[in-house]
């Protein structure tokens, strides 16, 4: 019998080879990869690996390597038919009969493919040919210039009726298969059916093999019903199931740690490639569907959806966590990273390059802070009524999780948050707030506190625990972090870094009241235009702030180092914020990890947890370490010994 590629495929894509491979050998997660003992030779140290991003093991004691039909194979002696339908079968895959109707079908499907390469290939032609000056006069101004065109094969429909159509009939298509692969439009009351695609700039869509399947279509006139049109439904591209660049995409998450980001459109996902995110895909024109959520979930374990600031993105945002939720389980989550309002990742990138880019993935909030932010803003919480109603909406909505464990952890981590707002300690979190007190978000510094709440409500601290607290990166004077004071004072002496980094600043965790009020007055000042230090901090002190200000300046320790002082030069401060800035979202991670790691650890003494815990608290050293070295030079850039 055989076997279509697009069928092994489908089997090697619903089955990881780590799952097979199990059966067999025991493995030990390492990394993004697994590793056990040689199922083919007698080892003590573990040379095997299984990658389910590249869908493959590779043993270095044999030398042998594949997939896992070739594992089935060589390990139980079956042949390759035998090991596709015993793989078919474990996948939940119907093998096709070998009858006449089904090898005229794939036949047709082959056709098909012909069609869409040579589609491709006419407008790649015509894009660079006179006809297409317009195009690419438009796409360098997207600054899409001509190694991008190639790389992703952009072409142009030339605005004419039949270009294509008469293209693909001289290479012998006949009509019939031209309408099924979508493109030509036909219909009962069109007596000669048209090209679908006119006066377009052309994208490719690719399945995970990288063969054409479709294309989507920008237009260059801005009268047009559609500005971007994609191709219908067809027997090979099904818009739900594809991601554009997925076939790009996968080695690159790899490559990337097992991360993966996801744009909104086309020339997204290209300009952020350019920008050196390769790991970037989009959906081809919809909301983000279950299928697509599998497939971002082989390639990483939290993708990063990065979204429009404005109204519509966070609306896309709610909805991919509509779709996620019930699919969600261990190693299987999303996380959510908002642009400045007014900005796509195409304008960021291009604007901004990759720091900018970089930054806004760093600021990615988890899933379930976006779940609390939709629901807890959606309205007024300024009676108990409003407040009971958001206490049921939440438990409706986590009870759609599939997973029994994480959906008792969102309850919790819910409750929590609701226990926050009846003015309870909040589970799990470090006591001390007094009785009465009113309720504070003790989540991502207070970022989430709702519009209309009640008088009295205000931002607390994120509660630290005692071991991190002990440690030296922690170290307060006044309740303020060293290195939250590092950063405040980075912005206070140097205004100009505040329109540029305002974002950063907004989404940063600090640990105490003082630095998150500091926090929120510059966010709120940057929309201001402030020519000195002098001016920013009279400012600050107009707004009440004037203790926590002169609290912040008065340590010593920060305060010494010449780059947070005004005389410094503002390519300097922002070196040292950068480098700031990813040491404490860093810290605030490995944090949380910590906390993780504890409980594991008290639930299962075990070496594996133990040795968690112990490597955590050893990569916290090594960040104290960095700040300590920075205190002790007073420097933070290349500049050493510049005197002031």
């Amino acid at each position: 019998m055989r076997f279509t590629p697009s069928l092994l495929e489908e089997i090697k894509a619903r089955l990881p080879v780590s799952e097979v491979v199990r059966k067999r050998v025991q493995l030990k997660k390492s990394g993004r990869e697994f590793s056990g003992l040689s199922p083919f030779t007698t080892e003590k140290s573990p040379s095997f690996f299984v990658n389910d991003q590249k869908m493959a093991w590779f043993d270095f004691s044999s030398g042998q390597n594949g997939n896992i039909f070739d594992f089935v194979m060589r390990t139980e002696g079956l042949s390759f038919p035998e090991a596709v339908e015993r793989l078919a079968a474990e996948a939940g895959v119907s093998l096709p009969k070998s009858t006449p109707e089904n090898i005229e079908r794939e036949k047709k499907r082959a056709s098909l493919q012909e069609v869409l390469e040579l589609s491709a290939k006419f407008f790649e032609e015509q894009l660079q040919a006179r006809t297409g000056a317009r195009a690419r006069g438009y796409l360098a101004g997207r600054g899409l210039g001509a190694p991008v065109q190639t790389q992703f094969r952009i072409g142009y429909a030339p605005d004419e009726r039949f270009a294509l159509r008469d293209y693909l009939a001289g290479k012998g298509a006949t009509a019939e298969t031209m309408i099924e692969a979508g493109m030509l439009i036909h219909g009962e009351d069109i007596a000669v059916p048209y090209d679908r695609f006119r006066d377009r700039v052309m994208f490719p869509i690719c399945d995970r093999s990288g063969k054409v399947i479709a294309f989507g279509g920008r237009a260059l006139e801005k009268d047009v019903p559609a500005k971007y049109l994609n191709s219908p439904e067809t027997p090979l591209y099904h818009k739900g199931s594809v991601l554009y660049n997925h076939h790009n995409a996968r080695k690159a998450a790899h490559d990337a740690n097992g991360s993966v980001i996801v744009v909104e459109g086309y020339v997204d996902a290209i300009s952020m490639t350019a920008a050196g995110f390769a790991n970037v895909v989009a959906p081809c024109g919809t909301a983000l569907t279950p299928d697509q959520c599998e497939l971002l979930w082989r390639m990483a374990e939290e993708p990063i959806l990065c979204f429009d600031g404005d109204r519509a993105g966070r609306k896309a945002a709610h909805r991919a966590i509509d779709t996620a939720l019930p699919l969600l389980g261990a190693g299987k989550s999303l996380r959510f990273a908002f642009l400045p309002d007014g900005q796509d990742p195409d304008d960021l990138a291009r604007n901004g390059g990759s720091d900018a880019v970089l930054s806004v993935l760093n600021a990615a909030k988890p899933l379930a802070d976006v779940l609390w932010a939709r629901e807890s803003e959606a309205g007024p919480l300024d009676t108990p009524e409003r407040r009971a109603a958001l206490e049921r909406r939440l438990a409706t909505i986590v009870r759609t999780i599939g997973d029994e464990t994480l959906r008792r952890y969102y309850l919790d981590d819910m409750r929590g948050r609701l226990d926050g707002m009846r003015g309870r300690p909040q589970r799990g979190a470090a006591q001390g707030r007094r009785p009465g007190q009113p309720w504070t978000s003790t989540r991502g510094g207070g970022r989430f506190q709702p519009p209309g709440a009640a008088q009295g409500y205000r931002f607390s601290p994120l509660s630290v625990s005692s071991s991190f607290a002990k440690s030296s990166t922690m170290a307060r004077t006044g309740g303020i972090s060293r290195r939250e004071a590092h950063i405040l004072l980075l912005f206070t002496g140097h205004p100009g870094l505040l329109a540029r980094h305002v974002e950063d600043l907004a989404s940063l965790e600090f640990t105490s009241r003082e630095a998150c009020r500091l926090r929120d007055a510059l966010t709120t000042l940057a929309a201001e235009r402030y020519d000195s230090d002098l001016d920013l901090r009279a400012a600050l002190d107009d707004l009440g702030l004037a203790a926590d200000r002169q609290k912040v300046e008065a340590m010593v320790a920060v305060a010494s180092l010449w780059v947070v002082k005004p005389e410094a030069a503002e390519e300097d401060a922002e070196a040292a914020l950068k480098q700031a800035l990813a040491l404490h979202r860093r810290a605030i991670a490995l944090h949380r990890e910590l906390k993780s790691a504890e409980i594991a650890l008290a639930e299962d003494a075990n070496e594996q947890n133990l040795a968690r815990l112990r490597e955590i608290q050893l990569e916290l050293g090594a960040i104290d370490g960095r700040e300590a070295a920075v205190e002790g030079f007073g420097f933070m850039s290349g500049r050493q010994g510049r005197s002031l």
